[in-house]
Formats: structure tokens, C-alpha cells, sequence
């Protein structure tokens, strides 16, 4: 086939026109489209388990890139973690709940009590964050580590808020008209109930997230975020408010924890104060390592690994060797999922620091291609 002849306008001569070439979907694109699809559909397949057991690393994952744009990007080191989940998720009782069960409650809309728990972690944050901005390292950790200590003592003792030991139950989230409740609606021929429903509220807010903090990370925040956790001293130089930013960032990923927050109760439709202690924070620490430190995608990764893992284990002890229920003898799966991922943690920071993103980042990058594998935001 001939060459299409383009007429140059300045000389008055034709010569052969460049051809168009169609970009045709990569085998990337394809296979997140895959994905996408697979995810909207296993609420039409899967029994109740795998769905909570999918909604619990959902919210994980908002938590984990919260404390990746924190500990990760920053590289400001949080041990409280925790405390601003629990923000989060009592935060929403309180202010979804009527106080029918003789606990506070102010009886809002339950869509605002959810924005209000998120900005309320922020608030809390933001009152830490002038220490924050002034502390780094290990002195950091050590701070954030006693708002754990006071978390807890809180959740214990201030009964009307929180019920004390035994917790309080979570209302039901209503949206545009729908309770995502376990009053069941029917979707082609499939009962939806509460987890259903949530499962794609949580598609929705973990997508959101995603997107956001991976702007972030591209853009100039997120240079300015590198250069503090890679030189703190050089990037005020360069002009970069150094306190500001670490107290910005600080808030920000406060409201991430507090949104996870919101979601976990969702989730579990009731809260205890058990649950937000420092192994919770000690887990979303080895979530970012594991799946990669400053990496959206990395934070993903770990949380479903280290969220997935212990409800795993549970699911098949039966068949697994040296593992059994607590109290018959064998190690309990909650406490062999810790012995397994502190392993994995062991082995990112030996043999794989940039974590799993990064392996995955080294098996695209085709031999001789010049390449050369960069990190996945």
C-alpha cells in the first residue's frame, strides 16, 4: 500500500504522510478490566464469610495507605495507628446512634454521622500534629505509641460513649434511600443483605482513596513528602515547610484511619474496644512494609495479605498441620498468621525492601528492554 502524500504549506511540496498507528488496550489495561469485573460480580457468588472477610481488607487498605502516605512517603513513624480507627468507628455510633440503648447518642442522619467520624479523626490528629511536625523517628513512634494507652483507656472507662468493656452496636448506614442493613434485596435472583450491599459502598471508598492519595503522591505534595523522609534538612532549603507539611500529612492520614474506621463497624455492625489496641497498629505497620513503603498499590497488597491471612488460617485449621482452635493444643490462627507475616516482614526488609509491589514491578520489566523497574503508585 502507498504512502498517503501530506502538501507542506511553506514550500508547496508533497511528501509522505506519517501513519497513524492504532494504540490498541495493553495486556495491563485487559487484565484490570478483568479485575474490575470479577470484583462487581463475587457479591452475586460468595457466601457471607469471604464477603466480610473482603470488606475487612477494604477497610484495611484505606487505613494502610492513610499510614503509608504517612510512615511511607513521610517517613514519620506512627505506632497510633489505632487510636484514630477507633475515632472513627465510635465516632459514627455516636453520632448515628438515637440512644435508644441507653447509651449517647445524637441521632443524625446516618451518611453526616459518617462524614462527621471522619473529620472528627481528622480533628484529633490535627491536635496532635504540632508534635508531629516537631518529632521524628523513634521519638515520634513513642508519642503516637501513648495515644494507644489513652485510646484504650477511654474506650474502657467512658461507658455512656462506648459501652465500656462490652461495646455498643452500630446503626446501619443509610444512603440515597438504601439500609445497608440485612433486610434482604433481591438483585437478580440473589438475596442481597448487609454485607452485599456494603461490598460495593466499599469498592467505592477504597477506589476514592486510592486515587486520591496516588494524586497526591504524584504531584508536587508528593515530591515535597520524598524529599522531608529522604533529607529533612535539604528540603527546608529548598524552601519545603518541613513542620507544615508533616502536620498536613499527619491529618490527612488520621481521616484515612478514621474512614476505615467507619466501615470496620459497618463491617462488624458492632465495636469493642479490644480491638483497637497496639497489635492492631503493629499490623498496619507490617501491612505498608510488606506491600511496599510509599506505594498505593503496596499498601493494597499488604492489607489484604495481613488482613486476609488470620481469617484464612481460621477458615481451613482443620486441614493445616500444627494449627487447631485455642485451647486444644495446636497454635491458635490468629497467633500463627503474626508468627507468618512477622516472617514476611523479616524477609521484605532482607531480601525485598521495595516489598512485593516492587517484585512485581521487576517481573514486568522484559530482559534488554533498557528498563528500568520503577516503583508502583
Amino acid at each position: 500500500m502507498s504512502d498517503v502524500l501530506a502538501r507542506d504549506e511553506t514550500t508547496g511540496t508533497t511528501r509522505p504522510a506519517r501513519h497513524r498507528t492504532l494504540r490498541l488496550p495493553g495486556v495491563r489495561t485487559w487484565v484490570r478490566v478483568a479485575g474490575a469485573v470479577l470484583l462487581l460480580a463475587l457479591p452475586f457468588y460468595l457466601d457471607r464469610f469471604w464477603l466480610q472477610a473482603g470488606l475487612f481488607a477494604m477497610a484495611a487498605a484505606i487505613g494502610a495507605i492513610g499510614l503509608n502516605l504517612l510512615t511511607g512517603a513521610t517517613g514519620q513513624l506512627s505506632m497510633g495507628h489505632a487510636f484514630f480507627l477507633a475515632v472513627g468507628a465510635y465516632g459514627y455510633c455516636v453520632f448515628a446512634a438515637d440512644g435508644g440503648d441507653g447509651l449517647t447518642g445524637l441521632g443524625l442522619p446516618s451518611w453526616l454521622a459518617a462524614v462527621l467520624a471522619v473529620l472528627v479523626a481528622g480533628v484529633a490528629g490535627g491536635l496532635f500534629s504540632p508534635i508531629a511536625g516537631r518529632l521524628r523517628g523513634a521519638y515520634l513512634g513513642i508519642a503516637t505509641l501513648a495515644l494507644i494507652f489513652i485510646g484504650q483507656h477511654v474506650l474502657f472507662n467512658a461507658r455512656d460513649l462506648t459501652g465500656g468493656f462490652n461495646g455498643r452496636d452500630v446503626p446501619p448506614l443509610s444512603l440515597f434511600g438504601l439500609t445497608f442493613d440485612d433486610r434482604e434485596v433481591v438483585v437478580a435472583a440473589v438475596p442481597f443483605g448487609s454485607a452485599e450491599k456494603l461490598w460495593y459502598a466499599g469498592l467505592v471508598l477504597l477506589l476514592g482513596c486510592a486515587l486520591f492519595a496516588r494524586g497526591v503522591l504524584r504531584g508536587r505534595p508528593g515530591r515535597a513528602m520524598n524529599a522531608i523522609r529522604d533529607h529533612r534538612i535539604a528540603a527546608g532549603v529548598m524552601g519545603v515547610p518541613v513542620a507544615r507539611y508533616r502536620a498536613a500529612v499527619f491529618v490527612l492520614s488520621s481521616m484515612y484511619a478514621g474512614l476505615a474506621g467507619v466501615l470496620l463497624a459497618l463491617v462488624f455492625q458492632r465495636t469493642v474496644p479490644d480491638y483497637f489496641g497496639i497489635t492492631l497498629s503493629l499490623d498496619y505497620l507490617a501491612m505498608i512494609v510488606i506491600g511496599g513503603l510509599g506505594s498505593v498499590a503496596g499498601a493494597v497488597v499488604g492489607a489484604v495479605f495481613v488482613s486476609l491471612l488470620p481469617q484464612l488460617l481460621t477458615r481451613y485449621s482443620d486441614a493445616l498441620p500444627l494449627v487447631s482452635d485455642p485451647g486444644t493444643g495446636g497454635i491458635a490462627p490468629g497467633e500463627a498468621a503474626r508468627y507468618l507475616y512477622g516472617a514476611a516482614v523479616v524477609a521484605v526488609v532482607l531480601f525485598l525492601p521495595g516489598g512485593l509491589v516492587r517484585l512485581a514491578a521487576r517481573r514486568r520489566v522484559s530482559p534488554g528492554s533498557g528498563a528500568t523497574p520503577g516503583e508502583e503508585r
